[in-house]
């Protein structure tokens, strides 16, 4: 099973996004979703599948520190 976390879309170049994943730089495909800077994103297998609210992102990176914390 894989789990996408949110990471903020920090530069955009044609079709491609440069996403920070708590200070993880990945590059991504941007050509599914409409996507801009600042955007709070998903990335599955190199593309973006969603944009979403900095609240839903806050949340989920929320309860993904929880289940970190539970394995430790």
């Amino acid at each position: 099973m894989c789990v996408a976390i949110p990471g903020r879309v920090i530069s955009m170049d044609g079709t491609k996004a440069t996403i920070d994943f708590s200070g993880n730089i990945v590059v991504a495909d941007a050509g599914l979703v409409d996507t801009k800077v600042g955007d709070r994103v998903l990335v599955h297998a190199g593309c973006i599948i969603q944009t979403m609210s900095d609240e839903l992102a806050d949340e989920v990176e929320s309860l993904m520190k929880e289940i970190e914390d539970l394995s430790n």
